[in-house]
C-alpha cells in the first residue's frame, strides 16, 4: 500500500457520501507498500457510532478491468468465512466509483497487526489461512491470468536494462543472467492450480495474538499454481535481516499450518526449491522496476530487492534441505 493520489479532505468527504456510512471524521494516508494509494479513513454515524475502512485508489498498476475479479473475490472469500475483508457497496450497488479520474473502492477495515518478527505459532495460523483461501475459492466463478510469472519477471528486467540494474547493486545483472533463464526453463506446469494471494508478505496479514484476523491486499490474485502461492509466503516470512537471515522454524512452521488445511503433493514438494527461487525472482523484477521508476514525489518507501537476492542464493544453495519434507523422508526410511 501507498499513497501517490492526493485528496483532501473534501474529496474523500465526497465520495464517502455516496456509501450510506455516514460522514468523514478523519482520514490517514497509508505509506507501506508500492501499488495503489490507501487510506485508513473514519466515519461518524447519526447514531454517534462510529466506523473504519480502507479507501483503494487504484493507481497505474492496476488493471481496473481486473477489479470485478479482486473485488468479488473479496466478498467470495469473506462470505465464506475466510478473514478477508468484504468489499462495501455504494448505494446504487458498485463495488468501485471513479475518485480524481480513477477508480476507487471502500474495503471493510479489519483489526489486527501486521508482524515483523512472526512466532511458530503465528506462521503456523498463515499457513492455514492461506490453505483456506485456496479451497474456498474452488466455487469462485471468475478467473485471472498472473500476469507476474515468469514472462511478467522477464518483462519487467528488460525494462531495467543492466546497468540500471548495476546501479541499484553491481551483483544484480549478474544474478539475473545467471539465474533467470534457468528458472524459466524448469518451471512447472503440471501441478495442481487454484485462486491465489501471489503476495503474502507479513504487512498482508493482520494478527490478534496468534490467530490470523485478516488477509488483505488481493490485487495481485490470480489463478496459479497453490504451491507457488506457498512459496511466496515462504519467501517472504522465513527470513531477516535483509534476506540474509533464514529461520527454518518460521518456515517449517508456515508448510505445517499448510498441510494441515491442504495436503501437498508429492509433485508440489519435489518443486518447492525451483518455485521458491522464482518466487524470489519475482520479487527481484519488481522491486527493481519499483526502485528505478517510483515518483520521488511518492508517499512511498522503496524496498530493496537485493533483500531478495539473497533469498534467491539461499533457495539455489539450499535446494531440497531448505524444507521440511527431506527430514520426513528421513525418518520415514529409518
Amino acid at each position: 500500500m501507498a499513497v501517490y493520489t492526493h485528496l483532501s479532505a473534501d474529496d474523500i468527504d465526497a465520495f464517502v457520501s455516496h456509501y450510506g456510512v455516514g460522514k468523514l471524521v478523519s482520514a490517514k494516508g497509508i505509506a507501506e507498500g508500492v501499488s495503489n494509494s490507501n487510506w485508513i479513513i473514519e466515519t461518524s454515524a447519526p447514531d454517534g457510532d462510529s466506523e473504519r475502512f480502507i479507501l483503494t485508489v487504484y493507481e497505474e498498476r492496476t488493471n481496473t478491468d481486473d477489479l470485478p475479479f479482486f473485488l468479488d473475490l473479496l466478498d467470495h472469500l469473506s462470505a465464506k468465512g475466510c478473514p478477508v475483508p468484504r468489499t462495501i457497496h455504494d448505494a446504487s450497488g458498485a463495488a468501485y466509483r471513479e475518485i480524481e479520474g480513477k477508480a476507487a473502492a471502500l474495503i471493510e477495515y479489519l483489526p489486527g497487526v501486521s508482524i515483523d518478527r512472526p512466532s511458530v505459532d503465528q506462521a503456523k495460523a498463515v499457513g492455514c489461512a492461506l490453505a483456506g483461501i485456496h479451497l474456498a475459492a474452488s466455487d469462485f466463478s471468475d478467473s485471472r491470468v498472473n500476469d507476474l510469472g515468469p514472462a511478467g519477471w522477464r518483462g519487467l528486467l528488460q525494462q531495467c536494462d543492466g546497468a540500471a540494474l548495476g546501479e541499484i547493486d553491481p551483483a544484480l545483472p549478474e544474478l539475473v543472467d545467471a539465474k533467470l533463464g534457468q528458472i524459466e526453463r524448469d518451471w512447472p506446469d503440471h501441478l495442481p492450480t487454484s485462486i491465489i494471494h501471489s503476495d503474502l508478505f507479513p504487512d498482508n496479514v493482520l494478527m490478534l495474538a496468534d490467530q490470523v484476523s485478516g488477509l488483505i491486499d488481493f490485487y495481485f490474485a490470480c489463478n496459479d499454481m497453490s504451491a507457488y502461492d506457498l512459496a511466496v509466503a515462504h519467501v517472504a516470512w522465513s527470513f531477516s535481516g535483509g534476506g540474509g537471515e533464514f529461520h527454518r522454524d518460521i518456515g517449517d512452521a508456515l508448510i505445517e499450518g499448510y498441510e494441515s488445511v491442504r495436503a501437498l503433493t508429492d509433485q508440489e514438494k519435489a518443486a518447492m526449491p525451483l518455485l521458491c527461487q522464482g518466487a524470489a525472482m519475482r520479487f527481484i523484477a519488481t522491486r527493481a522496476y519499483d526502485w528505478l521508476n517510483t515518483p520521488a514525489e511518492a508517499l512511498v518507501t522503496r524496498k530493496d530487492p537485493m533483500d531478495f537476492a539473497n533469498r534467491l542464493r539461499f533457495y539455489d544453495e539450499a535446494g531440497a534441505n531448505a524444507f521440511p519434507f527431506v527430514q520426513q523422508a528421513g525418518t520415514a526410511n529409518r
